[in-house]
């Protein structure tokens, strides 16, 4: 089955607190682009995680990848990492980083693309509201 490329995505979830805020700035300031996201008392949403591989199907057992082994490697990588954390204080991939969902995203991309074997990570897709999502490709894709 060679050349024939496949995605595949596997969806996890976990919860987190954030704040926006730029020290940099006044509150005022920070109030004015963060708006409720800038509240000091943070606030905390519940993150939709989509994990998508790209690669050809292995002939012997026509995966792209164990979605086992992608579970396992979400988990032990980015959920137990984020889960019922604050994003700002907790995280250490995101220390001295904006807590925003496209950091967020970005951070999740380099904790899982270096365990994916025998295919490719193509895409990090990351629901933080019902109206709200981010999509990362890697730096090249």
């Amino acid at each position: 089955m060679a050349n024939k490329l496949v995605y595949i995505t596997r969806k996890e979830h976990f919860n987190a607190a954030h704040k926006l805020y730029n020290p940099k700035w006044s509150e005022e300031e920070n109030e004015a682009i963060f708006g409720k996201c800038a509240n000091k008392n943070w606030h905390g949403h519940n993150f939709d995680l989509y994990v998508t591989v790209k690669g050809s199907p292995n002939d012997d057992t026509g995966f792209i990848m164990d979605l086992k082994k992608l579970r396992d490697i979400i988990n032990d990588y980015v959920v137990d990492v984020l889960d019922h954390k604050n994003l700002n204080l907790d995280v250490p991939f995101m220390e001295n980083k904006m807590a925003s969902i496209e950091n967020l995203a970005i951070g999740i991309w380099e904790q899982i693309e270096p365990h994916i074997d025998n295919c490719k990570l193509h895409r990090i897709k990351l629901w933080e509201t019902h109206n709200n999502y981010v999509e990362y490709f890697g730096e090249e894709n």
